[in-house]
């Protein structure tokens, strides 16, 4: 892989002949699991701003119409995560020069406080390209991590790495987008001071054009450090949160389209605090299930609405696999937005897009039929991946793959999807394949789960829409039978032929450490807390990631030797789960020695008032909470403080407050419950009480809590007290 340098640049083509679809991934790791960032991509003209705001996407408008731009969302990542946007090269209009890529936080973080901070490219079968390393982001909150360019009808890559202190709100609007801040009335931003403006002419900015090997970003503008906000070329101006940030105007077009760190000297004094911009919002309609449920026309429950996917007539594992596959392929096809959305990580272009089942292809003297094919045309060229489906938690086998990736080496193809139950997990293939290095065509291998099928479809009806209704209809037909209880697409449902023993192990008190049994038992954990957030991360339309600790280490097969030994020896699987929009860390504890689930968060104390306050306004908070939530106190260098039950604690909130009048550093709420024990889908089994545990915590307790107000920075708090005097 090759590696890059702050300012260098280079050419695709000499990477890779598979460069028509490429990937970015941006990655970045946190100590605390609660560093974050938002993605952004924008596609810039001749004069270094966008054609218009459709060419800005972010959370809100994650894929381009024409298929050439895909944000894909977060997955974890070691003790990070990664985002991965996709590009189909061969897509992008001709009038567009530049593509950016950034990143931004909001409220008070900062991008120096990740570690790991990188991005990288694959082209289009997967295979890694280039990295870029970022070390000195510093106290910024939005970062240009690299851009793509065009010069002499050729790609290239830029590694960028400027940093830009006036958030996602500034970045956009100095490359020309429009902000329109009543899209943000419920975003929980809060407060933020800064300046926007634009480089003086004449400045060499990152995206400046320049010779091979030459310095771009900071280093072309005097070796200025990248971390602090542009340059303004006429004083710095202050945006009323009410208005709507304009275009630049056409004088500045001719200026750099990365702007130029401001030079020392230059800071102007703010003129009064001002509320931070509201994020951009796309002004693309498109089509969701409505949140009421119409009331049916039916007259007793027993009549069963019609459905265009019956499953009443599937009777073996054969019927479901047929079944499924054709089910899926049906509707990738016919929803664009749905069957980009699968196939953009896989490397396929955006086209025609068609798909096929029970194709018949040679193989020595017996001929395979893999389950589905899939083929994507975009500009007379065809991209093709072959399926092989299992339904019903049956396995996938390693030789029925590795013919389909010899089928694929032979004729051409580029990929190799398989499909099933199982979660795949970083460092741990499901199946193992051999590649054979003297062949120039490479096949790639990837593995989508049924979970996470079911997770896009719901993201796209209940959330972020679909072109039309007649897709979303689709989708719905397809989620209602995924969902179905006869389609045998439920996801991962078994926790392994290891998971009886080792229980039986921990029971009796002879499991041994380095038994090799514990490490099946961590990894199908691992599979396990990834579904679950699948699923909750598609009923809420918000990110739900696993979080990985730095203490665990990052490399995986590390990390699950370390809770392979904690399990041998305390009994207990546990990991940490983030949810967009509460205030901290869901983690998750199964012991088995005692058989029960403990699902808690620990939420800081408030920064001002009363300890006496604080614990009335909790326990006011929790009103519709469960009465068995233990609610601990946290306290500055002891074990633990005070404690008790919510039913106990609410007509005396004053219990919560330690005798000896400790400091209170915070509170820890805690739900109990009994693990089912079977390995099936049973009503007790062991893998539907976590995904109820998690469920249950969520809406009962997470939902009542506030977020907790963002810290002024002391720029901040010098902005509000020179606007009161």
């Amino acid at each position: 892989m090759h590696e890059m340098v702050k300012g260098a640049n280079v050419g695709l083509a000499g990477l890779s002949e598979n460069v028509d679809s490429v990937s970015v991934t941006l990655g970045w790791a946190s100590s605390t699991g609660e560093g974050d960032a938002d993605v952004s991509v924008m596609l810039l003209g001749e004069h270094g701003k966008v054609r218009g705001d459709s060419d800005f996407y972010f959370y809100n408008n994650p894929v381009a119409a024409d298929g050439s731009v895909q944000l894909l969302g977060k997955k974890p990542a070691g003790e990070g995560s990664e985002d991965q946007i996709v590009f189909d090269l061969t897509a992008i209009p001709a009038d567009v020069e530049r593509i950016v890529v950034a990143a931004s936080r909001y409220e008070d973080a900062r991008f120096g406080e990740l570690d790991d901070l990188r991005v990288t490219l694959a082209d289009g079968s997967g295979e890694g390209l280039l990295r870029f390393a970022i070390d000195d982001a510093g106290s910024v909150s939005a970062f240009i991590f690299g851009e793509l360019y065009r010069r002499a009808g050729e790609w290239k890559f830029r590694a960028v790495g400027q940093g830009y202190d006036t958030g996602l709100a500034g970045l956009a609007t100095d490359f020309g987008v429009d902000i329109d801040d009543d899209a943000g009335e419920d975003d929980d931003t809060g407060e933020e001071t800064g300046t926007t403006g634009r480089g003086t002419e004449g400045e060499t900015g990152a995206g400046a054009d320049v010779d091979e090997g030459a310095g771009t970003g900071a280093e072309g503008n005097g070796g200025a450090p990248a971390t602090a906000a542009p340059a303004a070329g006429t004083g710095a101006t202050t945006v009323p949160a009410t208005s709507v940030v304009e275009q630049a105007s056409p004088a500045a077009a001719g200026l750099p389209g990365v702007p130029a760190p401001r030079q020392p000297g230059e800071d102007a004094e703010p003129t009064g605090p001002k509320k931070a911009s509201a994020r951009p919002r796309t002004a693309k309609k498109k089509v969701t299930l409505p949140k009421a449920v119409k009331k049916s026309l039916a007259e007793n429950d027993s009549w069963r609405e019609a459905r265009l996917f019956p499953v009443s007539a599937l009777k073996s594992d054969r019927d479901r696999e047929m079944r499924a596959t054709s089910v899926l392929l049906s509707v990738m096809a016919q929803v664009p937005e749905f069957g980009r959305r699968l196939t953009a990580a896989f490397g396929a272009p955006a086209g025609r897009t068609e798909t096929f089942t029970e194709v018949s292809l040679p193989h020595g003297e017996t001929p395979r039929r893999p389950d589905g094919v899939i083929r994507v045309e975009r500009a007379g060229k065809l991209w093709t991946a072959l399926v092989e489906t299992k339904t019903n938690g049956n396995a996938l086998r390693a030789e029925q793959v590795q013919a389909y990736m010899d089928i694929a080496a032979r004729r051409g193809y580029e990929a190799v999807i398989t499909l099933s139950n199982d979660v795949a997990l970083e460092g741990s293939p499901l199946v193992e394949v051999k590649i054979d290095g003297r062949r120039k065509h490479k096949v790639a291998l990837w593995h989508l789960s049924w979970a996470e099928v079911t997770h896009q479809a719901q993201m796209l009806i209940r959330h972020e829409g679909v072109g039309n209704s007649a897709h979303a209809w689709l989708l719905q037909e397809l989620l209602s039978y995924l969902q179905h209880e006869n389609s045998g697409c439920h996801g991962f449902q078994n926790m392994g032929a290891a998971w009886v023993p080792v229980r039986n192990g921990i029971d009796d008190e002879t499991l041994c450490q380095g038994d090799p049994r514990t490490l099946e038992v961590v990894e199908s954990w691992e599979r396990l807390i990834r579904q679950v957030c699948l699923g909750l991360g598609g009923e809420l339309g918000q990110k739900v990631l696993p979080v990985r600790r730095a203490r665990r280490g990052t490399d995986p097969g590390v990390r699950r030797a370390r809770m392979a030994d904690e399990l041998c020896l305390r009994g207990t699987l546990q990991s940490e789960v983030r949810i967009e929009g509460t205030p901290g860390v869901l983690a998750l504890s199964a012991d088995l020695r005692t058989g029960k689930l403990r699902t808690s968060i620990e939420i800081p104390a408030p920064e001002q008032g009363y300890p006496l306050n604080w614990a009335k306004r909790l326990v006011r908070r929790l009103a519709e909470a469960p009465a068995d939530l233990h609610v601990e106190t946290l306290v500055e260098g002891e074990s633990g403080g005070p404690r008790g039950t919510l039913e106990r604690l609410r007509p005396e909130p004053a219990d919560l407050l330690p005798a000896n009048g400790a400091q209170i550093t915070g509170f820890r709420l805690s739900l109990f419950k009994g693990m089912g024990s079977t390995r099936g889908n049973a009503e007790s089994g062991f893998i539907r009480s976590v995904d109820d545990a998690v469920h249950r915590f969520y809406a009962s307790v997470l939902t009542h809590l506030d977020r907790p107000a963002p810290r002024r920075t002391p720029a901040e708090e010098r902005t509000v007290t020179a606007a009161a005097g």
